[in-house]
Parts: structure tokens; C-alpha cells; sequence
């Protein structure tokens, strides 16, 4: 029986790349030469035939100042299976788009002849360059997703999504931050070699499906650019008494408004409606004490503002997706590694 032919990955290499992200990558999605002798479950044969592509061939340095060596000009490469965007660094300014239009051009032009387009993380802020993505959902780590929203507002985007697959014939794939390129990469090998294979290369790496979302590795953080001072100077004190009884009607005391004007301009400016933007400053402050102490759920229940530890936990897992106990299994800081000050 003949076997199929390998899958041609161009992984892209631009100044703006992140070398862990783009390492990773191709050492696991490469792992089945050296790996397909020693396990049952993995073909012999690779399915993957990895090239490291720039907007020319030869050397690039990235982000962090490490070279890496381009094979060839992405415009070199005639056919091509996947094309996949490492996580790319951004400047204070923010993503500058036309920066690379011959690769924008030339995966517009690959996905045409049917190749698949990925991006790790923020590397879909150069895919989406390409306006295959308009109004297709996509996810980015959230630390960018303002600036993404900003630059690309015609991208539906979830960054609470671990891995999110649009297209026509599924050929949009994003993954969300930084370390979700392990759901990316299995989920390509899953789809293309089969689970067990995924499963095996997850267990070889330790690599790990992010099951439970991102939801509960977002740090909450309200929006402050909204140019409203009296909502700024709102959010400025409840950052700071967020705990105390009824901070919503001290909110609207201390404003001078009234109160349905107050709650509408709050909503307009953050997002949230009053209530609930201190419901996710609690939240986030018992994040921090499940993961750097050992108090109890109830007490920290009673120390973030509520005085129902049943309403606290219900809460607790309505926005982090996962439950108090859970999240501190998770995430907690080991003894060792606590100074005696935190």
C-alpha cells in the first residue's frame, strides 16, 4: 500500500516572533522521525515535513535577539498543507499592519489553494492581515485583545477560548495564549494522524490540553481609557474597597449622580455594569488568596465581601469555570516557593 505523502508545514519566521513558541513547534511536530522507531502507536514514516520560512531565506533575528535560519523566501514556496504563525511580540505602539506583504499576499494565495492557517497565541495579528478571518471567530492571549479588537474590528475574537476552528472547511484554526500552541499542535497531529498519535505526543512532552478554557488564567482588568473621570475616579476608589458592604450605592454617593445615570455611564465606559465589575474584583482577589495562602474557601469568602460562602463558590465558578477548591489545585504557589512576606 503506498503511504501518504507527508503534510508540508511553513512555519514563519518574522523579526516579531517569539523563539519558544516557534521552537516548540517545530520540535514536536518534527518529534516523529526520532519517535516513530521507539513507539507502537506513532507511523514510522513522519507526516509532517517541517520548514522554517521568512519573508527571504537565510537568517532572521527574533524578538528575544535569537537567529533562526529561514530555508526559504515564503514566496518561494509553491505548495504548501499548513501554514502556522508563531506568537509574535508587540511593540508598546501596538501591531503595525503592512509591514509584510508578501507573506500576508502568499497566505492569502496558499489558502486558496486549500492549505490550512494557524496562528499561535498573538500570531494572528499578521494572519488576520490577510482579511480571511473577517467574521470568523478567532482567539488571542487577552493581554492583546484590545489591541486586536482595535486593529482588527472586524474579527469576531473569544479569548477565553483555548483553541477556536472557523472556516468553510475548517481551515482557520487560532489558539489562545501563549502555551496553547500544545492544543494547536495536537489538535493538528489529532486531526491529521489520529488521537491516539496526539495522545501519545502529549504524553512523550508532557504537554497539556487546556480542558478548562482560559477563563481561569485571566487576570481581570477594567477598562480605564475610557476617557469618563468621574467613572475613572469611581474605579480608582474600588479598587481599593471593593470588599466593604453595598460599594455599589457608595459608588453612586460619592459620584453626585443619580443613580440610573450613574449605572449607565459606569456600563457605557467599562463594560460592566456596576455590580458586576466588583463581582470580578472580588473574584480576583480570592484568586490571589487560593493561590499564595492556605485559608479556607469560607474565610476567604467572608475577606472578598460575601457573607454567603454557597453565593461565593457559585460566583467563583460562573467566572473562573472552575470551582474554588479546583482553581487552588491548580494554581496555588508551592510551600517551597512562598517568601515568607506573601
Amino acid at each position: 500500500m503506498q503511504r501518504p505523502a507527508p503534510l508540508h508545514v511553513s512555519l514563519v519566521a518574522i523579526p516579531d516572533a517569539v523563539v519558544s513558541t516557534l521552537s516548540g513547534i517545530f520540535d514536536v511536530l518534527g518529534s516523529f522521525r526520532m519517535l516513530g522507531s521507539l513507539e507502537p502507536s506513532l507511523p514510522t514514516d513522519p507526516p509532517f515535513v517541517i520548514e522554517i520560512v521568512g519573508e527571504k531565506r537565510g537568517s532572521v533575528t527574533l524578538a528575544s535577539g535569537i537567529p533562526v535560519h529561514a530555508r526559504r523566501a515564503a514566496s518561494e514556496v509553491e505548495q504548501t498543507d499548513i501554514i502556522i504563525v508563531p506568537s509574535v511580540l508587540l511593540e508598546p505602539g501596538g501591531w503595525v499592519t503592512g509591514r509584510y506583504p508578501e507573506i500576508v499576499d502568499w497566505a492569502r494565495r496558499k489558502h486558496a489553494d486549500g492549505a490550512l492557517l494557524c496562528s499561535a497565541c498573538s500570531g494572528i495579528f499578521l494572519l488576520a492581515e490577510t482579511g480571511l478571518f473577517d467574521r470568523q471567530d478567532t482567539t488571542v492571549h487577552w493581554g492583546y485583545a484590545r489591541e486586536f479588537e482595535r486593529a482588527f474590528p472586524r474579527v469576531p475574537l473569544s479569548p477565553e477560548r483555548v483553541l477556536v476552528v472557523s472556516g468553510a472547511r475548517e481551515e482557520l484554526i487560532t489558539s489562545g495564549a501563549s502555551m496553547t500552541w500544545h492544543d494547536l499542535v495536537l489538535y493538528l497531529i489529532a486531526r491529521h494522524v489520529g488521537a491516539t498519535a496526539a495522545q501519545t505526543i502529549a504524553r512523550t512532552f508532557a504537554l497539556q490540553w487546556h480542558h478548562d478554557g482560559l477563563a481561569p488564567y485571566i487576570v481581570f482588568e477594567g477598562k480605564k481609557d475610557h476617557g469618563d473621570a468621574c467613572i475613572t475616579e469611581a474605579q480608582a476608589w474600588l479598587s481599593t474597597h471593593f470588599g466593604v458592604a453595598s460599594p455599589v450605592d457608595e459608588m453612586v454617593k460619592r459620584s453626585g449622580l443619580a443613580e440610573r445615570t450613574f449605572k449607565r455611564r459606569f456600563t457605557e465606559a467599562t463594560g460592566f455594569s456596576p455590580i458586576d465589575y466588583v463581582q470580578r474584583l472580588r473574584i480576583e482577589d480570592a484568586k490571589r488568596r487560593l493561590e499564595r495562602t492556605d485559608v479556607s474557601a469560607d474565610e476567604i469568602s467572608w475577606k472578598v465581601g460575601y457573607e454567603d460562602p454557597a453565593f461565593f463558590r457559585r460566583l467563583f465558578k460562573r467566572v473562573t469555570g472552575m470551582t474554588p477548591g479546583a482553581y487552588r489545585r491548580r494554581f496555588q504557589v508551592p510551600a517551597f516557593a512562598r517568601s515568607s512576606g506573601n
